[in-house]
């Protein structure tokens, strides 16, 4: 069968030899123009991966910086929010940098040793970071819902028992994978999990995410529940004030003052029994010094129960979009993206990044402290 055409590479362009004619056609490809507009792309994803990857690290790092400069932050509870910060903080280091260059490139060069390490610090870390969300929360169910008795219970060592916990069974989540792992022989191009296994990959979603989110949602449910009665309980049934200052309003040039008791009334008026008549009256600041205590006691429950609400909406945001996917791919091979997937895994990662700006902006004592730690290291460059 006689051959329509013999192709002949050039640098630049493809010479075609027309069999019947004897002529030369030259055709010009556009895959010098595609390849700009891919590697336009690809310096752009590098660059926007980058910047939030070391946003996650200088985040994380200045929490526990602050911590650790404040004595007044080195609470138990804040010690739970500083082994996350230390969590997330690996995530950052460990698994987010080599992420940028896989997902950039879309091709493992870094060897099955370094694939390993990789993907048992992703899975360890990632499972970790969620896991101490659960910690936290439960730390501070007990912390309303049996105040008394928690706060006698409530040290630094029931604390690391805890994080020991959350990491003892990040790690048992990400061991697995390394028992059926089989050396591919040639050069490694692509690293990822094995999903064949699909009682692993069920295993692993469950332990790693649907197990904790019904856990926080019913936790939050529970503390957003307590946290309302307490607040109702805070608000006084029978009208009544207590009398914390006076001071005396008259029209005279001179101030006339009495020793004379007051009768007050529930008006903000006094009027004094003694030798001052009627206008000289003594306006009294009227205040419970107890309901004022309430109030702002009320307030932080609020603002604490409101501060939970937001970490449970940007953790599902975050990770469940990844989870779905992770178990549907195993069920439908054709459903899987490369694109797809990555976008849901940073949107994973971001988790890291949003964990220590919820908790910072929303604790003042965080705000004076992370201040305070700025205008040290400001002064002391100066």
């Amino acid at each position: 069968m006689e051959r329509s055409g013999h192709f002949k590479p050039t640098p630049g362009h493809f010479e075609v030899l027309n069999a019947s004619t004897g002529t030369n056609v030259t055709l010009t490809p556009k895959t010098d123009e595609k390849q700009e507009k891919s590697f336009a792309f690809q310096v752009t994803l590098a660059s926007v991966l980058g910047l939030i990857t070391l946003a996650t690290i200088l985040s994380n790092a200045f929490v526990i910086a602050t911590i650790s400069q404040s004595r007044k932050l080195q609470t138990p509870a804040n010690f739970l929010i500083a082994s996350l910060a230390v969590t997330d903080l690996l995530v950052s280091v460990l698994v987010m940098p080599i992420c940028v260059l896989y997902t950039v490139t879309h091709v493992w060069s870094l060897g099955q040793v370094i694939c390993d390490i990789w993907l048992s610090s992703d899975i360890t870390c990632c499972t970790a970071s969620i896991l101490h969300l659960c910690v936290i929360a439960l730390d501070r169910y007990w912390a309303i819902t049996d105040a008394v008795e928690y706060a006698k219970k409530r040290t630094q060592a029931r604390a690391a028992g805890m994080v020991a916990t959350a990491w003892i069974i990040a790690i048992s989540i990400s061991l697995p994978p390394f028992f059926w792992r089989q050396v591919k022989a040639g050069e490694l191009t692509t690293c990822s999990v094995n999903t064949d296994h699909i009682f692993y990959t069920i295993y692993s979603t469950f332990g790693a995410f649907y197990i904790p989110t019904l856990l926080l949602i019913a936790l939050y449910g529970r503390i957003y529940v307590e946290a309302r009665k307490r607040i109702l309980k805070q608000w006084p049934k029978k009208a009544g004030k207590r009398l914390t200052s006076a001071h005396l309003s008259t029209n005279s040039p001179a101030s006339v003052a009495s020793t004379s008791p007051l009768h007050c009334g529930r008006h903000d008026l006094c009027s004094d029994s003694g030798s001052l008549g009627s206008e000289n009256q003594i306006r009294v600041t009227v205040s419970d010094s107890l309901l004022e205590k309430k109030r702002i006691s009320a307030a932080r429950e609020r603002k604490a129960t409101k501060t939970l609400g937001i970490i449970l909406g940007a953790y599902i945001v975050c990770w469940l979009p990844f989870f779905i996917y992770t178990l549907l791919v195993p069920i439908c091979p054709s459903c899987f993206y490369a694109e797809l997937f990555d976008f849901f895994n940073w949107l994973g990662y971001v988790n890291s990044l949003i964990n220590p700006i919820i908790y910072t902006m929303s604790n003042d004592d965080f705000k004076k402290a992370f201040h305070k730690l700025i205008s040290f290291r400001c002064c002391r460059r100066q």
